[in-house]
């Protein structure tokens, strides 16, 4: 079993920043299509949703989201609506305010997570994450640009607002989905996840302007595929491993990628200050990958792990 997949802790962080890393270039998918937001939305999560069934129909696994219980069905159609309501929240403001303004506010979920997870884990605060967490806020302020951060008009002020709003239902998602994936496997979860919202997105997608073309069928069934079942596999798997708030924090890595794949790709070159920011949040990932999880530990139940297969095993090792 190579390193990425085996169920420790440190195969857990590897997942997540390689799934922050591969989102920073969804950017670039987005601009590739002038569809409305909502329905760029309700493609990336159809066509993710097909991606997990044809995976889960050819491991013989497609019965298993409908023996759930009726209450975690609820709770996932719950999670559905949220994650939903998060995308379309972002991208409206990516629409409506400036680039850099709606990504330093949409990253501030991070914040939002480190302050609700002991809540709703019932966990004491882990102060450590406190020095990495401002590190990469404060990186990825320097990133976005400080100097593009004025809101100009009420437009403006209400894709910030958007932005805001988008950040609180990502740390919703992230406590709450921790606690989900203790009892079922992460391609069931997302399966139920994105058949909901594409539900729910329905009429925007019949209604609103949708895709022209096969460059921006392209991009969306890559922003589906790729960036959404994949990564959104990559990202829950490793989630399962590690704390929520360490986790939430390593998501900083996308900004990162995101800076240096616009430079690439968008001629968008990367100013000095723009590196220093980019080591900011470098450095914030390493301080929480080095951490260790014995020193705030507790176990609630049954420790779940993962295997390769993303099934959740007993395990006789605190997840976190």
């Amino acid at each position: 079993m190579t390193p990425l997949l085996r169920p420790t802790p440190a195969s857990g962080y590897a997942r997540i920043v390689a799934a922050a890393t591969v989102w920073g270039s969804i950017a670039l998918l987005v601009r590739a299509t002038g569809a409305h937001p909502a329905v760029i939305v309700f493609w990336r999560v159809l066509f993710a949703a097909l991606a997990i069934g044809t995976y889960l129909g050819i491991k013989g696994r497609l019965h298993e989201l409908p023996a759930l219980s009726g209450r975690m069905k609820l709770r996932i159609a719950a999670m559905g609506v949220l994650l939903t309501l998060n995308w379309v929240l972002f991208l409206g403001a990516l629409t409506l305010t400036k680039v850099a303004v709606a990504v330093l506010l949409g990253y501030l979920g991070p914040v939002f997570v480190a302050v609700l997870n002991p809540l709703v884990s019932r966990q004491p605060f882990d102060r450590r994450i406190v020095i990495p967490l401002v590190l990469a806020l404060a990186g990825t302020t320097v990133i976005v640009g400080p100097q593009d951060l004025s809101l100009d008009d009420g437009r403006h002020l209400l894709g910030a607002g958007l932005a805001l709003a988008s950040s609180f239902t990502y740390a919703l998602l992230i406590v709450f989905v921790k606690r989900l994936l203790k009892g079922i496997p992460a391609s069931t979860y997302m399966l139920g996840e994105y058949l909901v919202a594409a539900t729910v997105l329905l009429p925007a997608a019949v209604l609103l302007q949708g895709p022209i073309g096969g460059v921006e069928w392209a991009a969306l069934a890559t922003l589906g595929v790729v960036h959404t079942a994949f990564t959104g596999a990559l990202f829950l798997t490793g989630l399962r491993l590690v704390p929520a708030d360490r986790a939430a924090i390593l998501t900083y890595a996308e900004p990162v990628s995101a800076v240096v794949l616009a430079a690439l790709f968008l001629g968008e070159r990367a100013s000095m200050t723009t590196l220093v920011g980019g080591v900011g949040v470098v450095a914030a990932g390493i301080m929480v990958a080095r951490l260790s999880p014995a020193e705030t530990a507790t176990v609630e139940g049954p420790p779940v792990s993962v295997t390769a297969s993303d099934e959740p095993v007993e395990t006789d090792t605190p997840e976190e």
